[in-house]
């Protein structure tokens, strides 16, 4: 998050992972980047262990804990993140002794039976037992929040860790609308009989002549009866289309229900990756492909239809360089389309040099972003080009990137682009925000800090928060600490 007026020193200098001048993040905004951005996958300038050697040594800089723990909350609860928010859990369950609120913190962090899980997991893996009694007195009373249909669907019995396993190290007290699953469980006679993975299994196991038309009869039960959540729709489109191409258009419908796609917390990349496998299909009808595909390019646009509008000018700039291929440019893409789309945005391509493209934002937020990534440079990473190349005043540059730049000479070095801003404004009189939006959580800056405010997150609450930081330059963090424990 940008700070004050602060002025460029020695120590707010660093160099950033590919070797090029950066400047240092504040260690909250660093922290809350890190959870809001990271799925615990290696990426191309760092891989998973070292993500979460540097959660533990970012946890350990910030004095007060309460913190860590919000924005683990924040990420799990508001921006569904799941296995970065799990190792804050079991860190935080290592680091804090004796504290009243740890107990609400683990209570808070959880959102699916399957969190208690993974959290014991980690614990257990890294730091062995006994368990601190605040992280069984805390995940015990999770317990409460879940009936007898979540807890079966997630027995997770062929897990390392499983339900029943969590049971017998917690020790959760039985509540009225959990009581009667918790017996099963422990009595190894709960099952799920309504999640989609239980008719979809029972459907296979009828015999081959058979296996079909149960298949489809599943398909049309969990569709019709609205029994399937919103992310396992999006995950099954191929096998409706394959298996029961009756109910495709009912399929398409709920793609675009409002209230799913709110109460799903689906990450808007996930339409993407849903649309790349349907375009890929063969041996469907084609007008049934075609009907998921409309609804997938219209539930995008329903996600995004309380995206803020910005006042003023606003530049997009997207890197396209080698580090960012894969998911960090399918996911810049995306936030570069809804931008170009609902603020009327001007839109630059950035890698080893800067060009314009003209978007139609009359096209869907899936066809920008599309035609915005099916051609990138992938050269290297160079900043400066951005503002020399813009052709007219500002009031806002919006940046996606991994932030590792290395290219181009300014004052001090390679890679910070403080010359060529400062040149900008000076050439169009234009005194803009910059707001950087780190899509890998590497942790460091372009810019010194003076107007420059710092964002992060795959969720489309991100787009809030933009509005947020031009009244109150530390917004995200302002969300996270309004968190009680």
């Amino acid at each position: 998050m940008a700070r004050f007026n602060t002025p460029v020193t020695t120590k707010t200098r660093t160099t950033n992972l590919a070797g090029g001048d950066a400047f240092v993040q504040e260690p909250k905004f660093k922290f809350a980047s890190l959870l809001l951005t990271s799925f615990v996958q290696d990426q191309y300038y760092r891989s998973a262990d070292d993500t979460l050697k540097k959660l533990v040594k970012l946890i350990d800089k910030i004095s007060d804990k309460k913190f860590p723990a919000k924005a683990a909350i924040y990420a799990r609860q508001e921006y569904g993140m799941r296995s970065i928010t799990h190792a804050v859990a079991g860190e935080l369950a290592k680091i804090i002794k004796g504290e009243e609120w740890t107990k609400r913190f683990f209570y808070k962090v959880v959102r699916r039976p399957d969190d208690i899980t993974e959290i014991l997991s980690y614990y257990l893996n890294k730091y062995k037992k006994p368990l601190p009694n605040a992280l069984k007195k805390g995940l015990a009373s999770a317990f409460d929040k879940f009936d007898e249909y979540q807890l079966a669907k997630y027995r997770g019995e062929a897990h390392a860790i499983s339900l029943v396993d969590a049971v017998n190290l917690l020790h959760p007290s039985p509540v009225e609308k959990n009581e009667s699953a918790l017996k099963k469980l422990i009595a190894d006679t709960l099952r799920s009989t309504e999640t989609w993975e239980s008719k979809i299994s029972a459907a296979g196991k009828v015999g081959e002549e058979k296996k079909e038309k149960a298949k489809e009869e599943a398909w049309k039960e969990l569709i019709l009866e609205k029994k399937i959540g919103y992310f396992a729709l999006l995950r099954n489109l191929r096998n409706i289309l394959e298996q029961a191409p009756a109910i495709v258009e009912n399929a398409a419908n709920l793609l675009i229900d409002k209230n799913m796609i709110e109460k799903s917390l689906v990450l808007p990349f996930r339409y993407l990756t849903a649309i790349n496998e349907i375009e890929g299909l063969s041996g469907v009808d084609t007008s049934d492909v075609r009907k998921i595909l409309v609804a997938l390019n219209q539930a995008v646009d329903v996600s995004l239809s309380n995206v803020p509008k910005l006042k003023g000018t606003t530049l997009v700039a997207l890197d396209e360089s080698g580090s960012m291929m894969g998911k960090p440019h399918e996911i810049g893409g995306l936030f570069a389309a809804i931008l170009v789309k609902t603020n009327n945005a001007d839109l630059v391509l950035f890698s080893d040099d800067a060009r314009y493209i003209n978007i139609n934002p009359l096209d869907s937020t899936l066809t920008i972003a599309k035609k915005i990534t099916s051609d990138p440079v992938g050269s290297g990473t160079n900043f400066h080009p951005i503002f020399t190349e813009s052709n007219k005043a500002y009031d806002r540059f919006i940046i996606l990137s991994d932030m590792q730049g290395w290219m181009g000479n300014d004052d001090w070095g390679y890679g910070a682009p403080t010359k060529a801003f400062t040149d900008y404004k000076a050439r169009t009189g234009a005194n803009p925000n910059v707001f950087s939006f780190d899509l890998q959580g590497y942790g460091s800056l372009q810019f010194p800090r003076a107007n420059v405010y710092e964002i992060a997150g795959f969720s489309d609450k991100v787009f809030d928060v933009i509005k947020l930081l031009e009244t109150d330059r530390q917004a995200l963090i302002t969300e996270i600490e309004k968190i009680e424990l």
